[in-house]
């Protein structure tokens, strides 16, 4: 029997990659190596495994009654509201349905804001929650981002209660601040599973929400996740927004975030003071 080469029955035919050194600063798929002219087989298995995370990231329905006591345990009042998607396979091949709420989640919706009308009282800031498309997300971050959020808003801004909605596309968010007669509503929602990110939650804000926006309407924070924006990275940067889009009476593409400028700028005064 022949002898099997040295080069091939050893582990050193693998190749490391040369910028292996990078993939401490991003979980994307860089740097892998390579077997020959093949991907390594651990490669090939983690891909799997993060392809079938993110397929169940879409179809793990949520857990509405735990997250409705973790938002309740910090003091909000919550409503559920459901889509006109009455179930997951729908809301995956109709996205218009997902926009829009059934007729008696509108009934319940416009049972509260007369209440509110009734009582002079005027909705500044309101939080929707999506299920989107990863209710792992929605899970995982709504809550510690809440903890944040209610640091930066200002105390003379009157909230509405946090509407849970099911089945829940962004825009469906324009339609429940419209109800409720809101100044602003951010939703945050699941966002598309990504094959590194299969818990990325979405932070959407709308001045004036009402029927018939597009996006180009709203401001979007992506990505807020320990691993990606962390929470109060997120919370500091909508209330940024919030507070400009009173302001300037606009959300969207003519709202610029310039967050992170005037924090550089901040620190810059703040250096300058201590020469």
């Amino acid at each position: 029997m022949s002898k099997i080469p040295k080069d091939i029955s050893q582990a050193a035919h693998l190749s490391v990659d040369p910028w292996l050194q990078l993939k401490g600063f991003t979980r994307a798929r860089i740097a892998i190596g390579r077997a020959g002219s093949s991907l390594p087989t651990k490669e090939v298995l983690d891909f799997g495994l993060a392809h079938a995370m993110a397929r169940d990231a879409v179809h793990l329905m949520l857990d509405i009654d735990a997250l409705e006591n973790e938002i309740q345990s910090q003091g909000f009042k919550t409503i559920r509201v459901h889509s006109k998607a009455p179930d997951r396979p729908t809301y995956l091949l109709r996205p218009d349905l997902g926009r829009r709420l059934t007729d008696q989640s509108l009934a319940e919706l416009e049972r509260v804001a007369m209440l509110s009308r009734n009582a002079a009282e005027t909705i500044d800031f309101m939080i929707v929650v999506g299920d989107g498309l990863s209710s792992l997300a929605v899970a995982h971050h709504v809550a510690p981002l809440l903890v944040e959020v209610l640091k930066y808003i200002p105390a003379e801004w009157k909230l509405g209660p946090v509407v849970i909605a099911s089945q829940a596309r962004v825009a469906l968010a324009d339609e429940i601040g419209q109800v409720l007669g809101a100044r602003m509503v951010a939703m945050l929602i699941g966002e598309r599973p990504g094959l590194s990110s299969p818990d990325s939650l979405g932070i959407y804000l709308t001045y004036h929400p009402r029927l018939g926006l597009s996006d180009a309407d709203r401001n979007c924070i992506s990505n807020v996740r320990p691993e990606g924006l962390h929470y109060v990275g997120a919370a500091k940067k909508l209330l940024w927004l919030a507070k400009e889009a009173v302001r300037l009476k606009l959300s969207g593409v003519a709202l610029k975030d310039e967050s992170d400028i005037q924090e550089i700028d901040q620190k810059s005064a703040l250096q300058i003071s201590k020469l």
